[in-house]
Order: C-alpha cells, then structure tokens, then sequence
C-alpha cells in the first residue's frame, strides 16, 4: 500500500521536508541563542546595577578593560570635567522622542580620563541638529558615581562638528585628542556636588526576555508539523490508491472496463501526441468515458 513511498517523487518530497525542517531547527536554535545573550544581560544587571558604589582606586583597570561580569558596576571617581571636550551623541531617541546624549570626559586626581555619559537632552527647537541648551557638569572637584558599560561599534555615519555617531571611545578620543580610557565609559549615577539644571537621566535597562522563547517553539513546531503533514499526504494517497484498487476489483468482477476514482489526485501522466488520423488518444478516449459514465 505504501510502495509509493520508494518513487522519485514522494522522496523528493522527503528532501524537501528535511531541508524545510533544517532550516526551521536553525532558526529556533538562533532564537535560543538570542534569548541565552538576553539573560546574560538581565543577569548582569541584577548583580551589578543597584550594587553600592566602589572607589576607582579598588578596581584601577575597569575602564582601561571591562571584564563581561563587571558591566553597569557602579563606580566612584574623584576630580574634574573637562568641560571644554563635550560631545554629543547624536540620533539617541528616548520615550520615542529624538534626541543626543552629552558626553563629558573626566579627568581623576591621578590622572585617568574616562568619558562620562551625563544623560539625555531632546532635539532643540532654536537651531537645526543642535540642542538649545547643554546643561555644563559643576566645575572644580567632584565626587561623582558612574555605571562601568563598554563603548559601542562604529557606525557608518557622519556628525557635524562637536558630535558622533556613536559612543565609539577610540573616535572620541580621535576627536578630543585626549588619552582617554577605551575599555569603557561611564553613565552618570549621581554628582556631589550637585548641580541645578541636569541632562534627563538614562532609564535602567530593559530587563525582559522578550519572546525569544516562544519563536524558538514555535520554529520547532515549524519542522515537527513538515514530517507530521508530509505523514498526512502519504496516508491520503495510500487511501486514494486503495479506493482505486478496490473500485478496480469490483469493475473486473462484473467484466466492465475499470473506472478511474480520484483522478484528480493521481500522478500527472505524460503528455501524449494528437493522433493525425483524427481519431481519439486513450488519454481522450478515457476522459470521455469518465464524463459519460460518472458524471
């Protein structure tokens, strides 16, 4: 009954599935991936995020090289903005509105650089690409409290003069000529002392897994319902193929010719040439037979 099965075209539909289902297992597993680099994250972020604050002086290589378990660890510097090699990160939107981050580089008492992001500040309405005010960080010696987070990849994008496209830190560094720490930067906790007129604050990250797991299933289920389908269409053709089988024993049992059942969903046969005598094929002569017979 399922002799079918062997022929070329049934296993042609096998390859067919085994690819599709190959396909569909890449996805889930790339899914799964995602969703692995996603709580990775979330992990960091719980363990780091609201820990107190530790002194530079405890962890001296953070921003120099950030290890991968040490990213959004609050840490406390000690000395002066170098206000004067502000930069802004342009194309940063927040709550949907477009805007740019202010980058300030600081400068330690000993000397280390570390780029310090103070917030956000929405697009201004006094002058094109351009804020209408940057809030400037308090002058002189500041006590201040940075989130350790790693800098960004470039972008293919140009920025007007006193901006970038990302927080790319050896681009900043390029532009403000400062030797300034690449590993990391720093987002902006809290200053003392403090002053009136800040940038917005950067939102704590999302801390969701998003769906990254459901679409995983479900591009499993994808390749287990291609067999399970396939498994499908060859019982409908081993019940059309016993249908026909049985019609045809019935038929020769009366001794009249066999009708042909389900034609619709037998294998399409190879064309055959009018005949020049005008006579029928017996591909023609059977059609007429069914519309005679069984319609």
């Amino acid at each position: 009954m399922y002799r079918f099965l062997i022929s070329t075209r049934w296993f042609g539909w096998l390859i067919l599935v085994c690819i599709l289902t190959a396909i569909f297992v890449s996805l889930g597993n790339w899914q799964l991936d995602r969703r692995n680099s996603v709580v990775a994250e979330i992990q960091k972020i719980e363990n780091n995020y609201n820990a107190e604050p530790i002194a530079l002086s405890a962890v001296p290589t953070i921003f120099e090289t950030l290890p991968a378990d040490k990213k959004w660890t609050p840490v406390q510097l000690r000395g002066t903005y170098l206000t004067d090699q502000t930069t802004l990160v342009r194309n940063r939107p927040l709550d949907g509105s477009p805007g740019y981050e202010v980058l300030v580089p600081f400068q330690t008492t000993d000397g280390t650089i570390i780029a310090v992001d103070r917030g956000w500040l929405p697009i201004g309405n006094q002058t094109a690409g351009q804020p209408d005010t940057v809030p400037a960080p308090p002058s002189g010696t500041v006590t201040v409290v940075v989130r350790a987070k790693e800098g960004e990849p470039s972008v293919p994008r140009d920025a007007p003069e006193g901006q970038i496209a990302s927080i790319e830190l050896p681009k900043l560094a390029e532009l403000t000529g400062l030797d300034l720490e690449t590993g990391a930067y720093g987002v902006l906790v809290s200053e003392d002392p403090a002053v009136a007129t800040m940038p917005e604050s950067l939102p704590k990250p999302e801390t969701s897994e998003g769906t990254h797991l459901s679409y995983a299933a479900q591009w499993f289920a994808f390749g287990v319902l291609a067999f399970i389908a396939l498994g499908y269409a060859a019982r409908q053709q081993a019940r059309i193929n016993r249908e026909d089988k049985e019609a045809q024993e019935e038929a020769e049992a009366r001794g009249e010719e066999a009708p042909v059942v389900h034609s619709a969903y037998r294998a399409r046969r190879k064309p055959t040439k009018a005949r020049r005598d005008g006579k029928l094929t017996d591909e023609e002569a059977e059609d007429r037979w069914i519309e005679e017979n069984l319609s």
